[in-house]
C-alpha cells in the first residue's frame, strides 16, 4: 500500500515515520525547500526521542521518502493524510484553517484516483463536510471519501503513542473508507487496540473534548495544590488518593506551574469558540482556561516570595525552559511567562535547558544561556526548576549549594522530597506540599 502525508511537521513527520515502520509505502510532501532537504539528509528539524533512528531505518528501507513535489506523492496514493499545523487565529481564538484548506485544495487539483482523503491535523467539528465540499467544487469527476483521524500523540513519547496507543478513532462514512483504514492501521488491530468507527463531526469532536479534558484535570489539581498549601495538606498524596479510583485515574494529576505546549491552550480555545458559535457555551473549559493562564502569570510572585520578597539586583537560575521534558517545544511554556516577569521585577536570570535552549534564545535573547545546569548556578541567589527534565532529578545537593550565592530553591515541579532538601540546609519551596518534616513516609 502507498499513502502520502502533505505536512513535515511534528505530526505529519511522526505519523508517517511510524506508518512506514508499519511496512507502508510513505511520501512526506512539504512546501518548505530546506526542510525535506534536511529530511534527506536525516536530519530532523524537532527533537523527538527515537525519532532520528526511525526515519534513518525506513528511508534506508526505501518506505518513506520526502518531496516538495505533491503531485508526485500523491500518484497513486490509496490515502493523501492532511497533517499542517491548525494554530490558534490571531485575534478570537478560533483554529486557523487557512493551512488545511490550502492543502485540500492542491489535492483536490492533482489526484490521478479515487481516494481517501484524511485529516490528521486537529481541526474543528465542520471541517470534514468543508473539505468534502471543496474538494467536490474542484475535482467533481472524483469518487473519494473525506475521514477524520484525529492523533492524540504526546510531545517526548510520540512513536511508543502511535505504535500503542489507547485508541483510534475513525471518522468515516463509506464502508470503502472505513476498509482503506483498517487496512492502513492493520499492525495497530492485530495488537487489538480499540478502534471507534463514527462520523466525522464525532471524530472532530473527540479530539477536542479529550485534550481540553485533560487541561481541566490540570487545572483542577493545581488549584487543590493552592488549598493544600493553605490548610497544610500534601498534594501529591491527595493526587495518589484521587488517582487509585479508577474512575478519575492517575494521569494529568501532577501539580505545577500550568500547561502549555501545541496542543492544550490552542485546542481548548477553539473548543470554546465553537461552542460559542453553537450557542452553548463551555464555562468548566473556559474557567480551566483562565485558571491556568492565572497560574502561569503568578508563579513568578512565588519565586519573588521565596527570594524575601524581592528579586531587585538577584540573579536567578532556571532549569528547564520547554513546556515538558524530552521535547524542544517551548510553545506556551509557562517559562515564558515566569521568566519576562522576574526580568521586570529586577532579576537578571541564567537558564538551562536540555533541548530548548536555540528557540529561548529567539524569545528571550535577554536570558544568558548556560551549557549545564550547575553552569546556571554558579552565583546565583536562587535555583527554580520549570521543567522536570531527568536530569534535574538528581542534582548534587553539596555542589548546588557551593555554586549558590544563597541555598534557595524553589521546585515548580516537586521533583525533591522537601525533608531531603531541608536536611541538605536549603531554604526550599514547593507546589502543594507540607512543609519539611510533615507528611513523610
Amino acid at each position: 500500500m502507498r499513502i502520502a502525508i502533505v505536512g513535515c511537521g511534528y505530526v505529519g513527520l511522526v505519523s508517517g515515520a511510524c506508518f512506514s515502520e508499519f511496512g507502508i509505502e510513505v511520501a512526506c510532501v512539504d512546501s518548505a525547500i530546506e526542510r525535506v532537504a534536511s529530511l534527506t539528509r536525516n536530519e530532523i528539524p524537532i527533537f523527538e526521542p527515537g525519532l532520528g533512528e526511525l526515519v534513518r531505518r525506513n528511508r534506508e528501507a526505501g518506505r518513506l521518502s520526502f518531496t516538495t513535489d505533491l503531485t508526485a506523492a500523491v500518484r497513486g496514493a490509496a490515502a493523501v493524510f492532511i497533517a499542517v499545523g491548525t494554530p490558534s487565529r490571531r485575534g478570537d481564538g478560533h483554529a486557523d484553517l487557512s493551512h488545511v484548506y490550502a492543502a485540500v485544495d492542491e489535492i483536490a487539483r492533482v489526484l490521478d484516483r479515487d481516494t481517501v482523503v484524511v485529516t490528521k491535523s486537529t481541526v474543528p467539528v465542520g471541517t470534514g463536510r468543508e473539505v468534502a465540499r471543496r474538494v467536490r467544487a474542484i475535482r467533481p469527476d472524483l469518487e473519494f471519501d473525506i475521514v477524520s483521524n484525529p492523533e492524540f500523540l504526546r510531545e517526548g513519547s510520540a512513536i511508543e503513542d502511535f505504535m500503542r496507543p489507547d485508541r483510534i478513532v475513525i471518522g468515516a462514512e463509506s464502508d470503502r473508507a472505513r476498509a482503506i483504514m483498517r487496512d492502513i492501521y492493520r499492525p495497530l488491530f492485530l495488537i487489538e487496540t480499540p478502534m471507534i468507527f463514527t462520523d466525522l463531526e464525532t471524530a472532530e469532536l473527540i479530539k477536542y473534548a479529550s485534550n481540553s479534558f485533560l487541561a481541566a484535570k490540570v487545572a483542577f489539581v493545581n488549584e487543590i495544590a493552592d488549598l493544600c498549601e493553605r490548610v497544610g495538606a500534601d498534594v501529591q498524596d491527595v493526587a495518589r488518593g484521587m488517582g487509585l479510583d479508577g474512575r478519575i485515574g492517575a494521569k494529568f494529576l501532577h501539580a505545577g506551574p500550568g500547561f502549555g505546549g501545541s496542543c492544550f491552550p490552542k485546542d481548548a480555545k477553539a473548543l470554546i469558540e465553537t461552542a460559542r458559535a453553537a450557542g452553548t457555551p463551555l464555562s468548566i473549559v473556559e474557567t480551566a482556561l483562565a485558571a491556568n493562564d492565572a497560574r502561569k502569570a503568578g508563579m513568578a510572585g512565588r519565586i519573588v516570595a521565596a527570594c524575601g520578597g524581592s528579586v531587585s539586583g538577584m540573579t536567578i537560575a532556571a532549569l528547564g525552559l520547554t513546556f515538558k521534558p524530552n521535547t524542544d517545544d517551548m510553545r506556551d511554556s509557562p517559562s515564558l511567562a515566569i521568566l519576562p516577569a522576574l526580568k521586570h521585577a529586577g532579576a537578571t536570570l541564567r537558564a538551562y535547558d536540555p533541548e530548548g535552549m536555540a528557540e529561548a534564545r529567539r524569545l528571550m535573547p535577554w536570558v544568558a544561556y548556560c551549557d549545564d545546569a550547575y553552569e546556571a548556578m554558579r552565583g546565583a541567589d536562587a535555583v527554580v526548576i520549570i521543567t522536570e527534565w531527568n536530569q534535574f532529578r538528581a542534582l548534587d545537593l553539596a555542589r548546588m549549594k557551593a555554586l549558590l550565592r544563597r541555598p534557595i530553591i524553589v521546585d515548580l515541579r516537586n521533583v525533591y522530597r522537601p525533608a531531603d532538601i531541608a536536611a541538605a540546609g536549603f531554604r526550599y519551596v514547593s507546589i502543594g506540599r507540607a512543609p519539611a518534616g510533615r507528611g513523610e513516609a
